[in-house]
This record gives C-alpha cells, sequence and structure tokens, in this order.
C-alpha cells in the first residue's frame, strides 16, 4: 500500500474519498433483565423483528402505528412518493391539538400534570391536561379575534413560559402553521424570517429571566416590526413586568384579551398534510431555511419515538431541557410528550444559576425520571465538578437521553456513572430538524450500548453509510449518513422554495436524503456519526471527522470540553487547532499540551495529533448550547484572531475577546 503523498490543496467533499474512521470504542453495555422485563420492546429479536417488518413492508407498518393517533376521518393511502415530495395519510383528518390535548380530557388523565413549568427565580407553574386545554382555547380566541384564520402563519418569539406550548397547540387548533423562533436571536433575525414565512400575527413577552436579571423581548420585537409589513398584530405575555413601549392599535396585552374570548374552541379537522409548523434552522447563511413540517406524520414520528426509546411511562415526569425555539422542544417538550399524556417538565434559565446544580435540584425537587439534555451541557456539568451533584437526590432517575451533536464516549462514560449512577440506560438520540423525530437511537430494554454512539436504525428507519455514488461502505469506514426511503416525520418542502428543498437535501446521493453528516457503521451495524461532512478535516490524504479527534480529548482526565476545526496548511492542506477546556483546578502548561498531543496519537494515530493546542476558559456556543465551531474556524485561521461572522446567537459575547487570547 502506497504512503499518502501530503497535499497542497484542501480537498473537497462533494469528490473526496471516504472518512478515515479511527477511533475504536470496545465497552458494552447491556440493558438490565428489570428495565428490560418492564420495558415495551424488551429484547434484539424483537426489535430485530419489528424493524425488519417495517421495512418489508412499511405501508403496512405506518398504517398499523397511526392508529394510536384519534382521526377525525380516517385516511384512504398510508403514502404517496413522488421523489423527493411525499403525503402520508392521504385523505385523513386529524388536529393535533386535539391529539395532545382533548382525547386525554375523558379518563382520569384530565387531572393530571401535564406542564410543570419553574421559572428561573424559583415559582412553579402546573397546568394539569384540563387546565391546559382550557388555557389553549383561550389563545386559540384570540388568534381568531385578531383574524388569524387556518393557512395564516404565527411568528412565536417566546421565552421558555408555558405561553410557549400554549401558542403552539392553539395555532395547531385552528390550523394555523406556527413559526417559533429562539427569543435568544436578534430583532435583525427575527425580522428575516418574519418575512420569510410572511407571519400575521406575533406572540412575544415583554422579557424574560436569564443569569437573574430581566432581559427586554419586546423591544427587539419592536425594531423587528420596522420592516415587517405583513404583521397585524403583537400579542404581548407579561413575564417580568418590566416598562415596554404598546403600540395602539397593534400590541395587545394577552392576559387583557383573554378575558375578552370563550374558552371553548372546537378543534377543526385538517388534512393530514395540513401545514402544522415552520421552524428555521439554526445556523443557516443567506436566506433564513424554513423546514415546513405538516401534521400527521410529524406527530406519529414524535409520539413513536417518545413512546418506544423514551420507554414513556403514565407516572413519569420528563425533563428535556432544549427550548421551543428548536426542533427538540417541538417534538420532545410539546408533541410527543402531549400526544402520549405524558408530565413535561419546562425549565427558563441556564443550568448554572444561581448555581451550577441548578438542573440536579430540578430533577430532586420534581423527581424526574427521565432527562434529556445535550453533550454540551454534560461536558460544562463535568468542568463544574462532581461536588454540585453530591447533596441532591438524583435516584428517581430511569433513563438518561442525549441530543444535538454526538456524544465523545468520556462524557457519556460520566453522565451514566455520576448521573446515572450507573443504572440508567442513554438514549443517544441522532436525528435533525428536517427529520422532525428520532431517526436512530438505541432501544434501552433492548439494544446493547456503546458510549459514543447512537446504535441502530428506529423502525422503519432505511440508514446508510455510502460513497458517493450511493454504494455502502465497508465495516468500519466512514462515508456519508443517508436514509434511503421516506418516513412520515420528514420534512415536506423548504418554505417558499422547493428548488432549493430538492438541491440540498436529495441531489448528493441520487434518491437518498442527505444528512449532511459522516458516519461508519461497526460489525454490529452500530452507528458512529463523526461530525458534519462541511467539517471534516482534510490531512495530508486523510480525512478525519472532528468529532473523533475531540472524544480522543476529551478521553484524558485533565480535559472537560474539546473543539477542532482546521486552518489552511500549505503542506497538508489542513492543519488541525483544537480548543480545550480543562477541568476546574487544572492548570494549562506546555507540558500539558505534549501530553495531548501525544494522547491523541495513541487513541487515534499520529495524523490526528493537533498542530496547535489552544486553552481557553469557555466556548463559544449558542444559547441552546452548540459550540459555534465557524467562530473557532475564524479564530484559527485569521493571524489576528479576527471575527467576522455572525454573533448574533452568542450566549457570552465577552468569550470572543479570550478566545482571541487563548493560550496557544
Amino acid at each position: 500500500m502506497s504512503t499518502p503523498q501530503a497535499s497542497t490543496k484542501p480537498v473537497s467533499a462533494a469528490s473526496a474519498p471516504n472518512i478515515d474512521s479511527m477511533l475504536k470504542e470496545k465497552r458494552i453495555f447491556k440493558p438490565s433483565a428489570a428495565f428490560a422485563k418492564a420495558s415495551r420492546i424488551g429484547s434484539m429479536k424483537k426489535y430485530k423483528k419489528l424493524h425488519r417488518a417495517s421495512l418489508k413492508n412499511p405501508d403496512k407498518f405506518w398504517g398499523k402505528a397511526a392508529e394510536e393517533l384519534t382521526w377525525a376521518k380516517p385516511w384512504k393511502k398510508v403514502c404517496v412518493w413522488k421523489p423527493p415530495f411525499a403525503e402520508w395519510f392521504v385523505g385523513g383528518k386529524i388536529n393535533a391539538s386535539v391529539n395532545c390535548l382533548d382525547r386525554h380530557l375523558t379518563g382520569p388523565l384530565r387531572n393530571k400534570a401535564a406542564l410543570i413549568w419553574e421559572g428561573e427565580p424559583g415559582e412553579v407553574v402546573t397546568l394539569t391536561y384540563q387546565q391546559l386545554h382550557r388555557e389553549v382555547c383561550l389563545m386559540a380566541n384570540v388568534l381568531k379575534k385578531h383574524g388569524v384564520e387556518a393557512g395564516d402563519r404565527v411568528v412565536v418569539y417566546l421565552p421558555m413560559i408555558p405561553e410557549a406550548v400554549i401558542a403552539m397547540l392553539a395555532c395547531a387548533r385552528i390550523g394555523a402553521p406556527h413559526s417559533v423562533v429562539f427569543s435568544g436571536y436578534s430583532a435583525e433575525a427575527l425580522k428575516e424570517r418574519v418575512n420569510d414565512c410572511g407571519a400575521k400575527i406575533i406572540i412575544t413577552s415583554d422579557g424574560g429571566f436569564r443569569r437573574g436579571s430581566a432581559l427586554g423581548i419586546k423591544r427587539n420585537v419592536d425594531e423587528a416590526l420596522l420592516g415587517t409589513p405583513k404583521v397585524k398584530s403583537v400579542l404581548v405575555v407579561q413575564r417580568t413586568k418590566q416598562e415596554v413601549i404598546m403600540h395602539p392599535g397593534r400590541d395587545f396585552w394577552l392576559h387583557e384579551e383573554t378575558q375578552l374570548v370563550s374558552s371553548k374552541c372546537p378543534a377543526q379537522p385538517f388534512d393530514s398534510e395540513h401545514p402544522l409548523f415552520i421552524l428555521y434552522t439554526s445556523g443557516s447563511t443567506g436566506k433564513p431555511k424554513g423546514i415546513l413540517h405538516t401534521t400527521a406524520g410529524y406527530l406519529l414520528g414524535c409520539h413513536l419515538t417518545t413512546k418506544y426509546l423514551f420507554d414513556l411511562k403514565p407516572e413519569d415526569v420528563y425533563f428535556c431541557t432544549a427550548d421551543v425555539g428548536w426542533i427538540t422542544g417541538h417534538s420532545y417538550v410539546a408533541y410527543g410528550v402531549l400526544s402520549n399524556g405524558g408530565t413535561s417538565l419546562l425549565y427558563e434559565g441556564v443550568p448554572n444559576h444561581p448555581e451550577p446544580d441548578r438542573f440536579w435540584r430540578l430533577i430532586d425537587k420534581h423527581k424526574v425520571n427521565i432527562f434529556y439534555t445535550a453533550p454540551t451541557a454534560i461536558r460544562s456539568f463535568i468542568k463544574w465538578g462532581d461536588e454540585w451533584l453530591a447533596p441532591h437526590d438524583l435516584s428517581s432517575l430511569r433513563l438518561l437521553g442525549s441530543v444535538g451533536e454526538p456524544i465523545n464516549p468520556e462524557a457519556w462514560m460520566w453522565y451514566h456513572d455520576k448521573v446515572g449512577n450507573k443504572r440508567c440506560p442513554i438514549v443517544d438520540t441522532w436525528w435533525q430538524t428536517e427529520t422532525g423525530c428520532h431517526m436512530i437511537a438505541p432501544f434501552p430494554g433492548a439494544t446493547p450500548l456503546k458510549p459514543g454512539s447512537a446504535t441502530l436504525p428506529f423502525f422503519g428507519i432505511d440508514a446508510a453509510v455510502v460513497d458517493d455514488d450511493g454504494n455502502e461502505v465497508p465495516v468500519n469506514q466512514g462515508g456519508k449518513l443517508v436514509i434511503r426511503r421516506p418516513w412520515p416525520s420528514m420534512l415536506r418542502t423548504i418554505y417558499g422554495d422547493a428548488a432549493r428543498y430538492r438541491k440540498t437535501y436529495w441531489s448528493e446521493i441520487k434518491g437518498c436524503y442527505f444528512a449532511g453528516d459522516g458516519a461508519r457503521r461497526d460489525k454490529d451495524g452500530y452507528f458512529w456519526i463523526v461530525g458534519r461532512i462541511d467539517d471534516v478535516l482534510n490531512v495530508a490524504g486523510h480525512r478525519l471527522g472532528t468529532s473523533e479527534v475531540e472524544s480522543a480529548i476529551v478521553s484524558h482526565p485533565d480535559v472537560a470540553e474539546a473543539a477542532v476545526v482546521g486552518r489552511p496548511d500549505e503542506l497538508k492542506g489542513q492543519a488541525v487547532v483544537a480548543f480545550v477546556t480543562l477541568k476546574n483546578g487544572v492548570l494549562h502548561s506546555k507540558a500539558l499540551k505534549d501530553a495531548l498531543r501525544a494522547h491523541v496519537g495513541k487513541e487515534i494515530g499520529p495524523i490526528a495529533k493537533p498542530d496547535d493546542i489552544r486553552f481557553t476558559d469557555m466556548l463559544p456556543k449558542t444559547r441552546s448550547g452548540k459550540i459555534m465551531r465557524r467562530l473557532l474556524k475564524e479564530v484559527a485561521a485569521s493571524p489576528n484572531g479576527e471575527i467576522k461572522g455572525d454573533t448574533t446567537t452568542l450566549e457570552d459575547l465577552g468569550i470572543l475577546a479570550k478566545l482571541q487570547k487563548s493560550e496557544d
């Protein structure tokens, strides 16, 4: 075999060879007998049988599964597939609000907690299904009072408060597609999204609480509306009671408007393919990319994955830490949990206010059973120290989840050992805004777990790792992660731009949905996500997934978190630059830098050793917790660390100055 020659040019993702996947993980954790016995899918034999059947006859499988939803009119055909456009449950009539609320009101569930909300200052509000139904009907009638009809778009720009979920369900009740915009977005980002979807009305609040301060939100709306001619009304939730400007004839206090309408609002049945929401993907450049999801298929995907992958039980209190401004908040704070009659815990603030044990306090206080959070949060917990867990009783937990990006094995192990006390299965989920619900994830009572792997596909999901020609690559060889057939919760299009939808998701690999992620499959068929194809490093003829290099660095006992990017290199094509956050009490030094490089060489191979290691107290993250790698690329590539990219979603602007002075 010839030795790879050094390249002077980066290789494009489209023409590059397959990804070199080098990181190996041999630890396996089998489900406990007790958990398996109590779960819905209690063995790999049962999973494999059902998965095979779901692929052999998908119409039969999905048709049977859809019977779990409440329909106003049955469908005539399960799926009409005209690549790349799909219609599901054609001819059926349904309402998502009915499936999340009304159908639970005829039995004992009506008095069960649907939402438990805790504000950052500490107040707690509990809404039963009966009470939530009433609030949704009131808001739906307010929307109708302001001229909203089926098909009209409504933008929701709210902090993590109950009204955010209420607004979504109220829109669904009257057939008005909602577009939730994360409340951390700037006025300019809000304006772009409002104009792109042509919203008629905005639901917002005076402000919200974050890190002990009352942040203004309404003022962003006022600024955005200087350039949004189609908006007729703004409904304002009074959260902080700070002073805001109310424009007569346009702005209305929601609590005053609800006094003027009835608390009864019969739900109207809508076509199965009626648009449910438009959600704009984070980090998009240029024109915002509005992902359109429709009603029946999306709802079914959320319902089934919540039921089977979280193994949701009637008595469970479920806590997803995501904001409703993201797809995780849509699918696994609201629609999935409520359609199953579950109890969803919402929290307004950040995990380290007033101290770094806020999540552990919430779990202890509300006796949370299922906890779903992001790897970036987990790595922050590791950095803050185990001592913050010690005072709190986490014994109520029975299942843990991970979402947002690949979880490195050592963070997985900490999560398993320290938070789950070595007894809670970890459901590591791979999916996207575009997929609507989980695509690849373990069934907690059946799937043996491998730290760092999302494991196996959900029912009906035909996932594969392929080369540029669409051929499956050999075991443990990296390639492009694709889905080879339609599924109910898939996006239907990019709002207002079908051509962009086709080009973005269906042009890379013929006949396949291309996720944009690189992956490999091991000998057991498990999927290992190796990072975004755009983030793959081209180093001296090798293509390395950033997540594997990051995992190797984080497996060092002194490291809390790492982010790896590439910078142009005349000799190798790209040099590997690692930004590293150390655990509390660990001091950076040249010796530690050398030790980390040697550690990566041992874990992966010499080719992956970072050329630069920069120690930093914090990594740049969005308020949803995702590392902003594009900013790190700019810092790494610029001689003076200059950053020109958009920073409106950055959690802490002060981190940029620190990064530019990071120890390298």
